[in-house]
């Protein structure tokens, strides 16, 4: 990767020109800014099905894959947390505003790995508007552990239980 070769050659410079432990720290620091950067912006994807390849697909990838009518099935590979929820909410909002046909999006949940309780915060007031719009928030494949904090957090108050489907196919043809 293009990023990683150029942390690993500021590295090395740093080593060259600064000596071993500030070289190190320079890395080190690089490195962690590295993280929060994919954390913050991480990649988001818009499935769809393609014809000839079984499962779903991400549409920028495959920009012949189809969206079903009336529902956006989005990947989010990241934590949700207080970093990026802005980002994953604002990304809903203009979807939701540029189909007026939709009535679902399913996040497909897999890669969400945490929910913090900013991002717990962001989902209700996200499920509130989108509910105000007609269009529900379906979420499949999410990880236990993650769907315990859900629950501890009360989301399903707004979030319907029934809203949280084992596998992105279950939800996609009910």
């Amino acid at each position: 990767r293009r990023v990683e070769f150029a942390l690993s050659m500021i590295a090395l410079f740093g080593v060259a020109l600064f000596g071993v432990l500030p070289g190190i720290v320079i890395a080190v620091g690089l490195s962690i800014l590295n993280v929060f950067r994919k954390v913050w912006w991480p990649h988001q994807a818009r499935l769809g099905r393609v014809d000839g390849l079984a499962g779903l697909h991400d549409t920028q990838s495959y920009p012949g894959a189809d969206e079903l009518p009336g529902l956006l099935i989005y990947r989010f590979d990241a934590p949700l947390i207080f970093a990026n929820s802005r980002t994953f909410a604002d990304e809903m909002r203009a979807i939701a505003e540029d189909r007026p046909d939709l009535k679902w999006i399913l996040i497909a949940a897999e890669p969400i790995t945490d929910v913090d309780t900013t991002a717990a915060d962001m989902l209700e007031e996200l499920d509130e508007w989108l509910n105000e719009r007609g269009i529900s928030l379906v979420f499949a494949e999410m990880k236990d552990p993650v769907r315990k904090k859900i629950d501890r957090y009360g989301l399903t108050r707004t979030i319907d239980p029934a809203h949280f489907f084992p596998t992105l196919g279950d939800a996609v043809t009910r």
